[in-house]
């Protein structure tokens, strides 16, 4: 199977079987996105989408959070991973947000990468779902679930990942792409043991198939 033929099986299986992916975390607003977005790095959208509520009602625009101490942030955000940076890059981010950008988050990725707490995925998360452009945000699932079916091979780094997606993927589809991606490698291809039985892209899934060879030979 060539690369373009398995892209196009892979896209069009998760068209049929996915057709309204879009993000699990909960938001109302750009500024609250972006908060969402940085409290979900190593940590899953269940867990944020229990502790933003209070936050957002404490915080509810930068300019409010930008008042706020470091310690304020902390004890609303105590229970996702690494509490103590992300409390100051939110910190730092809604001040910037308030006090340099008048207000509005940017839509664009390069001064996007200038907030606080704002990398590459992140950025292109705001990029994809707040301003409906067509990007490509790489997380554990986006780069374990592309290797794992054959749309990249030993890709390296998650701009690797990026780059090879952006390269083969449909221009029109990036954004839910990601989306597919992620879900999939939530629910279906997870990280320690891949629930294949129950998995529509078996006959073109490069793990798949590389498994049954070895246990058949």
């Amino acid at each position: 199977m060539t690369v373009k033929d398995r892209y196009r099986a892979v896209v069009e299986w998760f068209e049929q079987s996915m057709p309204s992916a879009d993000t699990e975390l909960h938001y109302r607003n750009t500024f609250e996105l972006l908060v969402a977005v940085i409290l979900s790095a190593q940590c899953t959208d269940k867990r944020v989408n229990m502790i933003t509520p209070a936050l957002f009602e404490a915080y509810p625009t930068a300019e409010a959070m930008s008042r706020a101490t470091v310690d304020e942030i902390f004890e609303y955000i105590r229970s996702v991973s690494y509490p103590n940076n992300k409390a100051r890059n939110l910190l730092g981010a809604a001040q910037m947000i308030s006090r340099e950008l008048g207000g509005e988050i940017p839509g664009d990725m390069d001064s996007l990468l200038k907030i606080p707490g704002v990398g590459r995925k992140t950025a292109n998360v705001m990029l994809a779902v707040a301003f409906d452009r067509q990007a490509m945000p790489v997380d554990t699932h986006v780069y374990r679930v592309s290797e794992r079916i054959g749309l990249t091979t030993n890709s390296k780094t998650p701009l690797e990942t990026e780059r090879t997606l952006c390269k083969y993927l449909p221009a029109d589809k990036l954004s839910r792409a990601h989306h597919w991606l992620i879900l999939h490698g939530r629910y279906t291809c997870k990280a320690r043991r891949p629930d294949c039985l129950n998995c529509g892209l078996t006959a073109v899934c490069r793990y798949f198939n590389k498994s049954n060879q070895q246990n058949n030979s």
